[in-house]
């Protein structure tokens, strides 16, 4: 679990102007298989309900960000937002 009040909110529309770093933030296969079963189900649940949920993920200088939204889509190396607004898979530590 991540101390949540150690992160910083943005805004979807301030993403695009984020750097994220190339390396994997979670170092397990475990962490990233259980990752990608949050990120398909908050998929679904944005798709069909229009749910939001909260993405903590980090950027190039290690920080840790988090932004309330519905994700759209899900594909192998990003998580689409609206309006096209992208997160690369490995900078995303926890689906909230």
């Amino acid at each position: 679990m991540i101390p949540k009040n150690s992160s910083k909110l943005v805004t979807k529309e301030h993403i695009p102007n984020l750097r994220f770093s190339k390396t994997e933030t979670l170092k397990t296969k475990q962490k990233q298989n259980l990752r990608a079963h949050y990120l398909r189900r908050a998929s679904q649940l944005g798709n069909l309900l229009k749910n939001k949920v909260k993405i903590y993920f980090k950027n190039h200088k290690d920080e840790l960000l988090h932004v309330n939204t519905t994700i759209w889509a899900v594909t192998s190396n990003f998580v689409i937002l609206k309006k096209g607004v992208t997160i690369p898979k490995s900078s995303i530590v926890y689906i909230d």
